[in-house]
């Protein structure tokens, strides 16, 4: 991994797997290598990051962001055969699934508070999902800020206050509220995702990104985009539509197979 000039550095990341089917996003920097999730089983999650070139044998730690299983299932079985710390809010601790098992190295934290991997800080913010006590994170290395945003029915003032300045933005951007109205799904289903304390809509992320975008932003990647109420191509139009003028990469994470291994940097 390249440095920068001037003692900054590089993060790199790659979504190993994004939607319903498991979630687990890969973090790394020239000396810590980090997940935030681990929804994928422990196979998954070793053929995925050397899809990337990667290992998960040098886990700093683990950043969970709530229990809800497509997040969390990978957790058991990857702390009792690697033993990486697993770092995650205390409500969420006390909802996780009782199919994960025997789980060790478990560390909690008040929403807000700061965890420290290696050259990576990881700064947790409260968010509105249907969950115990969810967060996502904000992770600085070396003046470089990675910015994470969902599983969330709305972006608070909170939110967008956390995401801004980062070079590298990960958001939600789960359906198109016109394509869920006409989907198969139960209207309670529906209600449950359009909710304040559901999932960002397209229109809800364009509204945040555009908010937030400033001209030192390098790179934006979507994620949880649903197969039936959503298209990777409606998706991407709408925030490179909030960018402007901005000259910003924007990138779509598959379900099913990782992204590239993409880089920002101060």
């Amino acid at each position: 991994m390249r440095k920068c000039l001037g003692g900054e550095a590089l993060i790199q990341f790659s979504l190993l797997g994004s939607g319903s089917s498991g979630n687990a996003l890969l973090i790394k920097t020239d000396t810590t290598k980090i997940l935030v999730d681990c929804g994928l089983s422990y196979r998954q999650l070793r053929l995925r990051s050397a899809e990337v070139g990667e290992t998960i044998d040098d886990l700093a730690g683990v950043l969970v962001t709530h229990e809800h299983s497509d997040h969390v299932n990978g957790i058991g079985v990857l702390t009792r055969k690697l033993g990486p710390p697993v770092y995650m809010s205390r409500g969420t601790y006390h909802n996780l699934p009782k199919s994960l098992g025997l789980l060790k190295g478990i560390e909690c934290f008040e929403p807000g508070d700061t965890v420290t991997l290696g050259d990576i800080e990881a700064t947790s913010f409260s968010v509105a999902h249907d969950a115990a006590d969810p967060v996502s994170y904000v992770l600085r290395a070396n003046g470089t800020i990675l910015g994470i945003a969902a599983d969330l029915g709305h972006a608070t003032a909170l939110v967008r206050q956390r995401l801004a300045g980062a070079h590298g933005l990960i958001l939600e951007s789960n359906y198109c509220p016109d394509m869920l109205r006409q989907s198969s799904y139960p209207f309670q289903v529906q209600q449950r995702i359009n909710s304040s304390s559901g999932h960002l809509s397209n229109r809800d992320m364009s509204s945040l990104l555009a908010h937030v975008a400033h001209d030192e932003l390098q790179q934006v990647v979507l994620i949880h985009i649903s197969d039936e109420n959503n298209t990777h191509e409606l998706a991407k139009r709408m925030a490179v539509q909030a960018l402007g003028v901005r000259a910003v990469p924007v990138d779509v994470a598959p379900q099913d197979r990782p992204t590239n291994l993409f880089e920002v940097s101060s």
